[in-house]
This record gives structure tokens, sequence and C-alpha cells, in this order.
């Protein structure tokens, strides 16, 4: 059984302010027209607009929208509010993404009949105890690729279930773009192997499979696709990032340059918090007229002296004009066990002494301890919920505090498979 939660951050909003409800409200990081909508409501969708959408066009579309900045921290408690609400009906085998979450049922609830009412009751359950705004459409199949394409099948408060006997046939209504991991770049590549069509899709064998899809990767899907039910292991860490647009009072050179400094800090505590060292870093400034953008090698180092001095090194070279977004990544990302130290630089002993920044603003507060390059930047690119992220980055103490037990009265629900313990 697969939950998809229907235009999550959309939701929330409506469900934290009644007077929201049955609008149409896009939720943007800023309410400026050069921004985009990262998530837009039903209200909103049946406009033509949707995530992605600039909020100039968005406007222009539908000229009463309601434009609200992201409240990230309240949909984390939300998110988790969700998980303990859906517990109470069945275990969730995996958190899949802020929205997104799958169910492994038992062989006494795989029968259609059966796991229909477990849907059924975790949709109340929701209803009841997360808020009448709070729709979530069910996909329930032999594997959780089809129970996940099951909940597009219908949108939203949708419920869809697909049998054995159901596959293929149930699928040959979806376009290519409807199934998971086919975008409009792969879907060039099947129709340069002459599949148009799902039934031309689902009619191929696994070597077939394999040579559309120009990989391993199509032989995989061929096993997903036919009900088969296949994990396979997926590598992390390959890069760290963070990318901010800069308010229209931060986009100048300065301004721009502070950010950035800014982005740096906040990516060295992650690298921190993980564990991990950065042996390759990129920064970009994306402009209005002119961009720009330099990678550079960096001794194993996970501290933010050594990345703002190689930033300030770099940025004579930068010639971007009217900056709109900056950004950073870090590549080549190694464990500690893998790291030789240099004998000539300080990045050890400045890794230690990041640590100890870290404890203190843990300790009293984000930003009590800083780079001094962040100026004014240090107040911009708060954290956000990316894809498959359901946790917000803390910087220090009291960080994307958002009290949902007081919102939801400080009821707790303690069950298993329904069972009250």
């Amino acid at each position: 059984m697969f939950m998809d939660l229907n235009a999550y951050f959309a939701s929330c909003e409506q469900q934290l302010d009644p007077s929201l409800r049955g609008r149409p409200l896009i939720v943007a990081p800023t309410a400026g027209d050069n921004t985009s909508a990262i998530a837009a409501s039903y209200e909103a969708k049946r406009f033509g607009i949707k995530t992605g959408t600039n909020i100039g066009l968005a406007r222009q579309l539908c000229p009463d929208v309601v434009i609200v900045k992201g409240n990230h921290a309240a949909y984390t408690a939300f998110h988790k509010r969700i998980v303990e609400v859906c517990e109470s009906v069945l275990p969730v085998d995996k958190v899949c993404s802020i929205d997104e979450m799958r169910f492994r049922l038992l062989e006494t609830e795989a029968p259609p009949a059966v796991a229909r009412e477990l849907a059924l009751k975790m949709k109340k359950a929701i209803r009841e105890n997360v808020g009448e705004c709070m729709t979530a459409s069910f996909g329930i199949a032999t594997n959780h690729f089809l129970a996940k394409t099951a909940t597009d099948m219908m949108k939203p408060d949708g419920l869809v279930i697909l049998t054995a006997d159901d596959i293929p046939s149930r699928l040959y209504e979806l376009k290519l773009t409807d199934f998971c991991g086919i975008n409009k770049r792969m879907k060039a590549r099947l129709n340069a192997a002459g599949v148009f069509s799902s039934r031309q899709l689902l009619a191929l064998s696994p070597e077939e499979m394999r040579r559309a899809f120009g990989s391993v990767c199509g032989e995989r899907y061929w096993f997903n696709l036919h009900g088969y039910e296949v994990d396979y292991e997926t590598r992390q860490d390959q890069s760290l990032s963070h990318s901010h647009v800069l308010p229209p009072d931060l986009r100048t050179e300065e301004g721009a340059r502070e950010v950035m400094m800014r982005l740096a800090h906040k990516a060295c505590a992650r690298l921190r918090q993980s564990n991990l060292w950065a042996t390759h870093m990129g920064i970009y400034v994306k402009g209005m007229r002119r961009s720009w953008k330099v990678t550079v090698p960096v001794p194993p180092c996970q501290d933010s002296v050594t990345v703002t001095s190689l930033i300030a090194s770099e940025w004579p070279s930068a010639d971007f004009e009217r900056p709109l977004q900056v950004g950073i990544v870090f590549t080549g990302l190694l464990r500690p066990e893998y790291v030789t130290p240099s004998l000539f630089d300080q990045t050890p002993e400045r890794a230690e002494f990041s640590h100890a920044v870290d404890k203190m603003n843990h300790r009293f507060g984000k930003h009590s301890v800083f780079v001094g390059g962040m100026g004014q930047g240090r107040h911009s690119a708060e954290e956000r919920i990316a894809f498959q992220k359901v946790e917000l980055f803390v910087e220090g103490a009291d960080d994307h505090a958002f009290d949902i037990e007081s919102y939801m009265g400080g009821e707790r629900l303690d069950t298993w498979r329904g069972v009250a313990r």
C-alpha cells in the first residue's frame, strides 16, 4: 500500500489558516514575481498553475491567487504527526518523502477487500486526527512501484487497487510519463527505440527494455512494471548542495557574495553533521544578464574557514550581471576513514574548531557564532524541504520550532495495527 498526500504544502497552509480553504493558493520561497511555485492547491491547479510555475505567470493565470511563503517547520511537524496517525492503522514500511510513505501488508491484510478497508480507515484517521484539509491518494498493488503508480491514477483523495489480474491491461490507459522514472528525456529515448505507448512498453522483454533504456536499469524496470518486488541499493552521499534565490534587496554583487558565504557556512555545517569531507567545490551565480560558475578542488575539508577562504580567492574572477540566484555544490564526498589529512593544511584543526562553533550555536541559538563575511546575508537561505527529505537541518537552538502538539491539543496515539495498547 502506497500513500501520496495531496498538494501537501498547500494543504498544510489551508489546514493552519481556515481563510485559505477553497481558495487558489501557491506556496513559494518569496512573494516576488521572479520566483516559482513549490506547491499549488487544487483550486490553483484548475487555472493551470502547478509546481514550478513562475509567480508572475501564476498571477496572470489567476489574479486572485494567494501567495504564501513556505512554513517548512510546520510541514515537517505535520509529517511526523501523519506518520504517527498512519501507524495507528498500519506500521510504516518506509517513509519515501515528506508526502509519501508505503506500507507492507500481511497475508491476512492483502485481499483487496481487506486492503481497501484499511486504506479507508487510514484516510479517516488522518482526517480526524490531523485535519479535514489533509487528503491522500492510496494505491494498492503487488509491489511498491505499481502501488505508487496507482496513487497517480485517481487524485485527489483517490483509492486504486491493481491486482495481478489487472496487469498489464489497467496500465494501457497511462501515458509513458505517467510512470515513475520516465521523464521527457527518457520518453525521447524510448521513442527513439520505437516505444510510443504504454502498451508497447509493457510488450517489451527484459532484454529489449534494457536496450531501450540504455542500461541495466531497463531490465530492473521491467520487473517492477510487471509486479515483481525488487529493491536495489542506491548510492548515497554523492553530492551536497545549497542554492538560494536572492531577495530584491540582495540582488547586488555584495549581496550575492554575502549570501554565498551564508550558503557555504550552512553547507559545511551539514558536512560535519553527516560526517563527510568534501574534495571538490562548485560555486555559481545565476544572473538575469550573465551567469558565472567555477569548480575547484579543495583539500579534504568540512570547515567554513577553508571553504570561505577559497570562495574569497575565486570571487574576483566573477563576471555575472544582475544576480538572481547563488549556489554551492560539494562533490567527491568521503567518509573519515578514507581521508588522509595533509601535512601542510590546517583542515583537521579547523574542523575541530568548526565542531566547537556548532556546539555553541546549538546551545545559544542560530548564528551566535558565524563567519563575518556573511553580513546581512546570514538572515537569508532558510532551510526548506527538498525532494525525498523529511527533516529540516537544525543550525541552532529553537531553529524551526513549531508546536504541533499544542495545535493538536496534545493528543497522542498509542496503537499497533489499529489495536490500542
